[in-house]
């Protein structure tokens, strides 16, 4: 049994992001084009993108989610971050993965996306 305070080894839930790449802001900028449109924030911001990978090659590898699992734009928005990405200078191939776990939830949001809402 463990404590509430003892820290599990494993896999974390959502894996990092290619933070150190040159393309990385660049690729956060692009997804920041993308609203989810039935809030007004930007997917990024609203904490969907959960992983930003871009290999040596510069192929991107975005893992996101959705608000929910019945999105009315599921099928659509994987295609709107391939649009917003692939334009970005220097990026050979995008490809965009949905993924339900972790399920999104509001503490996602960055400040700015609360503050937006009125959730501040």
């Amino acid at each position: 049994m463990t404590h509430p305070s003892e820290q599990l080894e494993g896999t974390p839930l959502i894996a990092p992001s290619s933070i150190e790449h040159p393309l990385y802001d660049s690729i956060v900028d692009a997804c920041r084009t993308v609203f989810d449109p039935e809030i007004p924030v930007n997917i990024y911001d609203l904490g969907l993108v959960y992983t930003i990978e871009i290999s040596d090659e510069n192929a991107v590898k975005v893992i996101m989610t959705l608000t929910a699992p019945g999105c009315p734009v599921a099928g659509e928005m994987p295609g709107w971050i391939i649009e917003a990405v692939e334009p970005v200078a220097g990026v050979k191939e995008v490809d965009v993965e949905l993924t339900w776990e972790p399920p999104w939830g509001m503490e996602m949001m960055s400040d700015e996306a609360r503050l937006e809402l009125g959730f501040m």
